[in-house]
């Protein structure tokens, strides 16, 4: 029983793997990405598919970041162009650091670059995209 259900789980996600792929590398993020290859393998697959493009959809959220890689560039010119002050943090400026709550000023980002869950702040000089209730820093921007 169970070698037939691994042998079903591998073909489908030998099936999905093409098909997701391409359907997720557009989401934002690693959320996005889970959620849409799970949509799309679900569609196609039913519950195995679900969980296997999920999975998919997270890597390829994860590679493209929070920020489309188009979107970079320009938001990093918005950013520029907007002269923020930049925070003087003491610690490495990395994904996954917690900044402070006070002292820091967060700020929308406009949603023409689809990042609405986020705020982003200058620290160190390096733009970031932050989880506005933790202050943790999900995307360096460059």
């Amino acid at each position: 029983m169970f070698r037939s259900y691994a042998r079903y789980a591998l073909i489908l996600a030998t099936t999905i793997v093409p098909l997701a792929i391409p359907l997720t590398a557009s989401a934002q993020g690693v959320p996005g990405g889970v959620d849409r290859g799970a949509r799309e393998g679900e569609r196609a697959a039913g519950p195995v598919g679900a969980v296997v493009g999920g999975v998919i959809g997270g890597v390829a959220g994860g590679v493209a970041g929070v920020l489309g890689v188009d979107d970079r560039p320009r938001f990093r010119s918005y950013v520029v162009e907007q002269r923020r002050p930049s925070y003087t943090y003491s610690r490495d400026v990395v994904v996954g650091a917690e900044l402070p709550a006070d002292g820091v000023t967060y700020y929308d980002v406009p949603p023409e670059y689809g990042a609405r869950d986020y705020r982003y702040t200058v620290v160190n000089g390096r733009t970031v995209l932050v989880e506005p209730r933790s202050h943790r820093i999900v995307e360096i921007v460059e």
